[in-house]
């Protein structure tokens, strides 16, 4: 435009004019170049680098470059040259202080928010953690506050976990050597044979109960054997006859029939096992199982399961002192508090990096009206560089002509001396 406007004076005042348009000639050129400098660029990270960088300070650049060089024109004509000369020279101090504090306070940023992401990956890695031990741990926890608090003192888990172990493989057994029997019961009953995928684990069900209903029948034997109780002796033995007289017929009898063949075999069909003697093996094996596995762990684990099914403690003749129990940690209330105590921290933060955020930009902004209001009035606008968003508003209530309001209560302003570099 300036060599368009040069082209349309005659050639005798050629001279003149290129001497009077010598400061803002070559600035179009210039402001183009810084332009494309800063706009484009050959990979998109350095074109995004380069906008959130170098685009704010070259503008205040080019800002200041054209109203300095303008304001060269009225020079002539003010009465106090050494002042305006001393606040041009101010404004441009501010402007490179203003660019500098702009990028130690992206820096700063990026400091604040790798902080903030490195502070909420431990916060996160810590209740992961906590989630992970409390998952571990939970079992663990629960087995110790049953044994504190449902069965106590003195719990045999031992014994207990091997009686309930041993009652379930004994009922799988009896479950496979039965079944056969009670499907051939149950299709003559209903006139079509039973699904094995339904029949199994009701069969077993029934079959589990039933073994430890035998191992609760001998140990109220023991006990009224223990008091000598002549009356209960006498009703849980005849129980307990009743019981071996199920079982035997039902369940033993089976395994008996199972090695019939192979007792003939071994004998050449010379031993041919009849019902007495089928009766009389399978009696002896319901004895000698029972009385294994009760002085093994049936007479340690089987009160546990009585007091379990009763709700009751297990009692002993000398109890040991119980044992204040340790408090856990919670779960998740422990991170979760700590994090509602943080709340307050994490506000003053996002004042803090929106302080951050906000003061370097408006000193640029700040910086570049400068330039314009000392061509105006041979004096800066605002004083540079503002230290908070609290100078920010006063500098505009002022200008405004308000009254400035004073802080509110929390946010009142430190009065100790701040270093130019803490600005942002």
């Amino acid at each position: 435009m300036i060599h368009s406007i040069q082209a349309l004076v005659p050639s005798e005042w050629q001279g003149a004019v290129d001497v009077l348009s010598a400061p803002v000639s070559w600035i179009p050129a210039w402001h183009a170049m810084m332009v494309n400098l800063v706009w484009y660029g050959d990979t998109t990270l350095g074109v995004l680098f380069k906008r959130i960088v170098l685009m704010l300070p070259v503008m205040l650049l080019l800002s200041g470059m054209w109203i300095t060089m303008i304001s060269l024109y009225t020079i002539p004509f003010r009465s106090n040259r050494g002042r305006f000369v001393v606040a041009m020279l101010t404004s441009w101090w501010d402007a490179g202080r203003s660019a500098w504090f702009f990028w130690a306070g992206l820096v700063r940023l990026v400091v604040l928010l790798a902080g903030w992401t490195w502070g909420l990956l431990r916060l996160a890695l810590g209740m992961a953690g906590a989630l992970l031990k409390g998952t571990f741990q939970s079992p663990l926890r629960l087995l110790d506050w049953t044994s504190r608090n449902y069965f106590k003192p003195g719990v045999p888990w031992l014994a207990f976990l091997a009686l309930i172990l041993w009652s379930a493989v004994e009922a799988l057994v009896f479950m496979y050597t039965l079944r056969p029997t009670l499907t051939e019961v149950l299709a003559g009953i209903t006139g079509y044979e039973p699904s094995v995928m339904v029949l199994g684990p009701i069969l077993w069900l029934f079959l589990f109960f039933l073994v430890l209903g035998s191992f609760a029948c001998v140990f109220a034997l023991a006990e009224a054997l223990r008091k000598k109780d002549i009356v209960q002796i006498l009703q849980m033995t005849f129980v307990e006859l009743f019981v071996m007289f199920f079982e035997v017929i039902f369940l033993y009898r089976e395994l008996i029939d199972a090695i019939t063949p192979w007792i003939a075999q071994q004998t050449n069909e010379g031993v041919q096992l009849g019902l007495i003697s089928t009766l009389l093996l399978a009696s002896f094996g319901w004895v000698g199982v029972r009385g294994m596995t009760w002085f093994l762990f049936g007479r340690y684990g089987t009160p546990a399961l009585v007091a379990v099914l009763a709700r009751d403690t297990i009692r002993q003749e000398v109890a040991a002192p119980a044992t204040e129990m340790v408090a856990q940690p919670d779960l998740l209330r422990t991170p979760i508090m700590k994090l509602k105590q943080e709340a307050e921290w994490f506000k003053k933060e996002a004042q803090y990096a929106f302080e951050l955020l906000s003061l370097p930009v408006l000193q640029l902004f700040a910086a570049a009206v400068n330039f314009a209001v000392v061509v105006i009035g041979s004096r800066p606008m605002f004083s540079l560089p503002f230290r908070s968003i609290e100078d920010v508003l006063v500098a505009t209530h002022r200008l405004g002509g308000n009254k400035v309001a004073a802080p509110p209560p929390g946010r009142a302003r430190s009065t100790a001396p701040v270093q130019d570099g803490g600005a942002v």
